[in-house]
């Protein structure tokens, strides 16, 4: 995520974020309440933010972050000033950069973070319903499928596994490898294997047919976009 209205560090640090394929980004205005909402709301991992900003008081912002959230984001401080890194350090962030910027400060910063958290990455979903715990493989999951109050997951091996929380609630959990696509499914971008924008559908392990709606178009358009990168693309 972006916090920042510099366009042009914004279009800076989108650019070095195009070569992070598994990097999907936002950027939102310096107020103090959408940025708060925002962050609360999507729990972006890595946070690029302009401490220059006079719409943000950061010390109330950060306390109130710490209050109703127990994640910490990798939190990268932006400033035209050499004095602010001493902010960063007193604000706890994980690393500071001197405007303008560069595509090398960026990308050293998004290498950090993902060197501190390589071993971090979720391998397994836990579904806990009174004292029965089942763990799930993420790997090993299809796709998600609303049902009323529940959500069906379909699993690799032809398995559907009921939970009993919402959609809604597994949006938010699941890493970013799963989208929504359509108001009655999260699908595991790694298991596409084709994309029909006219009949407005998507193909799983070649076999299962997800609709997608126009109100989601972004989030294909951005599936789209990664698959692309390490695709041998040919035209018929």
């Amino acid at each position: 995520m972006i916090i920042d209205k510099d366009k042009k560090a914004v279009e800076t640090i989108k650019a070095v974020c195009e070569d992070f394929t598994e990097l999907s980004y936002s950027v939102i205005k310096e107020n103090q309440e959408v940025a708060l909402n925002t962050i609360l709301k999507k729990k972006p991992e890595v946070i690029f933010i302009n401490i220059d900003s006079t719409e943000i008081n950061f010390l109330e912002f950060l306390f109130e972050l710490s209050q109703y959230s127990e994640y910490q984001p990798f939190f990268v401080a932006l400033s035209t000033s050499k004095e602010k890194a001493f902010d960063s350090y007193k604000y706890n962030f994980s690393d500071f950069l001197l405007k303008p910027l560069n595509e090398l400060s960026i990308r050293k910063s998004l290498l950090k973070y993902q060197k501190k958290h390589q071993f971090d990455e979720i391998e397994t979903i836990c579904l806990k319903s009174y004292k029965d715990y089942q763990y799930l493989n993420i790997e090993d999951i299809l796709y998600l499928k609303a049902d009323n109050n529940t959500t069906d997951f379909h699993m690799a091996n032809g398995r559907i596994i009921r939970a009993y929380k919402t959609l809604k609630i597994f949006e938010n959990l699941l890493p970013q490898t799963f989208l929504r696509i359509h108001k009655s499914y999260i699908i595991n971008i790694h298991c596409i294997s084709r994309i029909h924008y006219g009949k407005s559908v998507c193909i799983i392990n070649n076999e299962h047919k997800i609709p997608f709606t126009k109100t989601f178009i972004t989030n294909i358009d951005l599936i789209n976009q990664v698959l692309l990168k390490n695709t041998m693309l040919t035209l018929n």
